[in-house]
């Protein structure tokens, strides 16, 4: 009876430490993939009305516009938010879901693209010449907001300058905010796109009342 106890314990043995490791297999192909975002289409929405009718100001028919600066946070691909009714000093990530690309990369090409789309040239830093002015942007924020548990919104404030021939024309500094209409990431997501399409309308109008002949 000791020998068949001894045997079968040792036939166990490995069958258990199997079973166990075919278990942690399992377990770790359950590990929730990220899940990423962009801005969208850049299509014409209620949320950029602007877009409608704004045109490319007749006295600034190209435009350099140099890649966006900001925090070093936004620099890579994380989505952040904050919990401003508990702890507004503190940024938090989402775990499972990022950008498709950097924040500074995505407001660039949608501020481009807006500016493209109302009639005006845009040109790249490697594009630059004599007599077309130049587009700076610094972004200072570009949060998912919680004000509450369940209210939230997109919230994005940059600082503009304009500059022809290396003269600061103006400086304007522009902050949109959306609710968004999830208290969750794609509800983060979807408030900074259409706060980023309303910075840019916003951009636009402004160069239309900028002098480009200031000295």
């Amino acid at each position: 009876m000791r020998t068949t106890v001894t045997a079968f314990r040792s036939f166990a043995a490995p069958a258990l430490l199997m079973a166990a490791l075919v278990l942690a297999g399992c377990a770790s192909n359950k590990v929730q993939e990220n899940t990423n975002y962009d801005f969208g289409p850049a299509v014409v929405t209620a949320a950029a009305p602007l877009q409608q009718q704004a045109q490319a100001p007749a006295t600034m028919p190209a435009l350099v516009v140099m890649d966006a600066t900001g925090p070093a946070a936004l620099e890579n691909e994380r989505m952040y938010y904050r919990l401003n009714y508990a702890d507004a000093l503190q940024a938090r990530t989402y775990a499972n879901s990022r950008w498709a690309s950097n924040p500074l990369q995505m407001l660039t090409q949608r501020v481009k693209t807006r500016l493209a789309q109302s009639g005006m040239k845009v040109l790249s830093a490697t594009d630059a010449s004599t007599g077309v002015p130049l587009l700076r942007i610094e972004v200072d924020d570009f949060v998912h907001a919680f004000t509450g548990v369940t209210q939230s919104e997109g919230q994005v404030t940059l600082r503009a300058s304009l500059f022809s021939d290396h003269r600061l024309l103006d400086q304007r500094t522009f902050t949109r905010t959306t609710a968004a209409a999830s208290a969750d990431a794609p509800g983060g997501a979807r408030a900074l796109a259409a706060s980023t399409d309303a910075v840019a309308s916003d951009i636009l109008a402004w160069l239309a009342t900028v002098d480009t002949r200031k000295r």
